[in-house]
Order: structure tokens, then sequence, then C-alpha cells
């Protein structure tokens, strides 16, 4: 007994001393997406965002918008591009629709697999790199072949934008806070489109529809550059609670386990639906505002520049705020918020289509614009939680995959088809009645969300 108690200190003294070592190595070591321990329940109760992040979800927004602005470009400067190239609503449909999502979508995919196993950041810049010089290639196109091919170009390059940031941004922030981050980042819709209206119809206005796709990409070019030089990779994740170290995913192991999930195929639908009415709209209201309603470029540069901004940029920004508030108390929010929201937008965009002039068109256009996009933020907000952080920018390719092939895809060469099946047959008003087109897309979407929101339920009860 007396030799048991003399030997106790020491072994105390020994076991600290290993401890001590053992931290010293911890600390000694880099912290990467292998070794970097699971987040505390202490920690994620009470997480902190440095100001760092803030910064770098600032710049993410800029390149965000600067990859909306190039893809909307088209759409903003229909009128002069038709004059010049001689190209029907068809065409236009197809080449801001079809032809530019068939490399964005199925390239993403690849793209945001090869991004979870490598630097994201690295990957955002080269992308962000190739879409800006395809949008100066389209200020160079003199026939509607060369404008194709650059369009296509700018789809492949901007494949790599928006799934890197999604996990980075996921990677940055803590559940809580990640639908408030993902709104702010998607308010980079709202600026670049009320950016490209401003900018590029004032060129075209003052100078020739050339020039603002050129100008546009060099500012692109220059952007690539800063974010690889000034964004860092974070780790992978850091706040997510009981992470354990995992072997990277394979390719067909991400497919299969998105595609698995009921809950994340149905965001994708329901977001997919959605996009069918924001691209339809988005991509031919310029050319209704100016054809139907006698807007004026200069004026096109001026209010529906504001009322893009204000209105995308509301519903950006309170979308984020209401789903991470509303998810607290229960997740089925991720698909109920969208779906209220959407359920208010339908009698804005009917009103919209309806209204005599440009300027109460406008005022309800505000509206629409404001609630069709809340559900971004709890789409992308719930594929990134429900999905390993190994496996998040391919997954976040993939909802992009469905929803833009859905939306992007088929929204514009939808309703660009059918004005021109309805000018054909004598409409008086085609494109009009093309837009009335997209009201049964609100329904089947809402329905959608509220399958998903069903789902959700069951899953809680179950846990």
């Amino acid at each position: 007994m007396l030799g048991a108690e003399s030997d106790s200190p020491r072994r105390r003294e020994d076991a600290r001393v290993h401890q001590v070592d053992e931290r010293s190595q911890l600390h000694a070591a880099p912290l990467t997406a292998a070794t970097a321990p699971p987040a505390s329940a202490e920690a994620l109760a009470r997480p902190g965002v440095s100001a760092r992040s803030w910064i770098v979800l600032a710049l993410l927004c800029f390149v965000y918008g600067l990859n909306f602005l190039d893809r909307q470009l088209l759409s903003i400067l229909a009128k002069p591009i038709q004059d010049t190239l001689h190209v029907t609503d068809g065409q236009l449909g197809l080449i801001g629709g079809l032809y530019f999502a068939f490399f964005y979508c199925f390239i993403a995919v690849p793209v945001g697999w090869f991004a979870d196993r490598t630097n994201r950041v690295n990957v955002l810049s080269l992308a962000c790199a190739i879409w800006s010089a395809a949008t100066m290639a389209c200020g160079f196109a003199v026939s509607y072949p060369q404008l194709v091919v650059a369009r296509m170009t700018v789809g492949f390059g901007e494949a790599g934008g928006v799934p890197p940031s999604y996990a980075l941004i996921t990677d940055m922030f803590p559940p809580g806070r990640r639908a408030t981050a993902l709104g702010i980042y998607n308010l980079g819709a709202a600026i670049g489109l009320a950016l490209g209206i401003a900018f590029g119809a004032s060129i075209a206005a003052a100078f020739n529809w050339r020039y603002a796709f050129i100008a546009i990409g060099v500012i692109g070019l220059f952007t690539a550059a800063t974010v690889r030089l000034f964004v860092r990779e974070p780790v992978r994740g850091q706040f997510d609670a009981n992470a354990a170290p995992v072997a990277k995913s394979g390719f067909g192991e991400t497919l299969r386990a998105f595609f698995s999930r009921k809950t994340l195929v149905l965001a994708a639908l329901g977001s997919g639906a959605t996009q069918m009415v924001t691209y339809g709209m988005g991509n031919f209201t310029p050319l209704f505002l100016m054809r139907e309603r006698g807007m004026t470029l200069r004026e096109v540069a001026v209010w529906y520049a504001l009322v893009a901004a204000f209105g995308i940029g509301t519903g950006m920004v309170v979308s984020g705020r209401v789903t991470d508030r509303m998810t607290r108390r229960s997740r089925t929010a991720y698909a109920t918020v969208p779906a209220l929201s959407l359920a208010v937008a339908l009698p804005f965009y009917i009103a919209f289509l309806r209204a005599p002039t440009w300027r109460l068109s406008l005022v309800f256009l505000t509206g629409a614009f404001a609630l069709n996009y809340f559900y971004l933020a709890s789409s992308v907000a719930l594929v990134h939680e429900e999905v390993r952080p190994d496996q998040r920018v391919m997954s976040g390719a993939l909802l992009l995959l469905v929803m833009n092939f859905l939306g992007l895809g088929l929204g514009p060469t939808f309703v660009g088809a059918a004005s021109d099946w309805f000018k054909a047959h004598g409409t008086p008003h085609a494109l009009q009645a093309a837009l009335y087109t997209l009201t049964p897309f609100y329904v089947i979407a809402i329905l959608l969300f509220l399958w998903l929101a069903r789902t959700l339920r069951r899953e809680e009860r179950v846990a």
C-alpha cells in the first residue's frame, strides 16, 4: 500500500507530461480537412464568425454578381442584338437557355467533384477567368453561330463559379447562420443584374452593345486574379458537429448519396420549377418592357435596374434571415418558406403582365422579384447541411444541374418558342401571351415544396 501511494504522484506527473506533449503535437500539426478535430457542442452553441469570413463573403458575392451579370447581359441587350444579328425570339431563347445550360449544368458536376478533392479557391478563380474571356468574345461575334459558341463557353466557365462558392461559405459559417450568409451571397444575383442593366444598357445606348460585353469581361479577368491572391481555402467541415475524418468521396458515391435522398431531389425539383419562372421571365422582361410597354433602352438602364436591385436584393436577404429563424423551430421551414412566398408572388406576376403602362408594370414586378427568390437560400442551405463536407461542392453542382437544366435550360427556350408560335398564329401581343404560359409553373413549384415539407416533417417525427 505504501509503495502504491508513493508511486501515484509520479504516475500523475508522467500522465500530465504526456498530455502536454499531445497538445503540443496537435498545435504543431497543420489543420487540414483530414486532421481537423470535430467541433465541440459548446463551440457550436456559440460559434463565432471572423471578420475575414465576412470580407471573403463580400468578395464571393461580387464574383457571383459578375457571374450573373455575364449570364443575363444577353437578355438585357436583346433588342440591339436582334437588330444587329437579325435573330428571332426563339433563337434568343435557345442561346440564353438550352445552349447555355447544356454546358453550365453538366460541366458543373465533374467540376464540383474535382473541387471537392482539390483547392476550391483555385477552381473558382480559373472559372471566373474563363467565363470573363468568353464574355469578351461575345462582343466580337459577327454572326449567330459565333455568338452561340461564345455563350456556350461562358456557360462552361460559369459551371465552376457557384458550387465552389456555396461550399466555401458553408465551411466559413456555422449552422444557424448559413442561410443568412447564403442569402447575402445570392444578393450577387441582384447586384449583377442591376449593374448589367445600368452599365450594359447605358454603354449600348451611348456607344454599341459590343463594348458592354468587352468591358465587363475585362473586369472579370481582374476579379479572377483578386480571388486567387486574397481568398484562402477554409478547413472543410470545421463547423459540423461530430465531424470525423473521412476518405474523399468518389464520383459515384456522391451521385448516389444525392439522388437517393428524397428531400434533396424534391428541393432540386421545386427549385427547378421556380426557375422556369425566374429565368423564363427574366430573359425576356427587358424585351417585353421595350417592345410591348414602350420603354427606351435608357429608361431600362435606370428604372428596371432599380427594380431588379431592390426587388431581388430584398428577397435574397430577407429569405435568408427568415429561413434561419424558422428552421430553429422546424426543418420544414426549408420548404414552407418558399411555398408561401411563391403563392403570394403569383398575383404580383399576373398584375405585372396585365398592367397598361411600364411604370405600373415595374411596381408589380418589384413584388414578384422579391418573392420569387425566397426558394434559393432555403434549398442551398438544406442540401449543404444534409451531405458530408467532402461532398458539398459536387452536391451543390447536382442541385444546380437539376434546377438550372429545368429553369435556365428550358425556361427561356420555352418562352422564346411560345412567343414565335403565338406570333406565327397572329396573336397581337405574342411575347405577353408567352409569358402568361409560365403561371402553371408557380403552382407546380408550390406543390413540390409542400411535398418536401411533408417529407421533412416525417423525418423529424422518426428522429
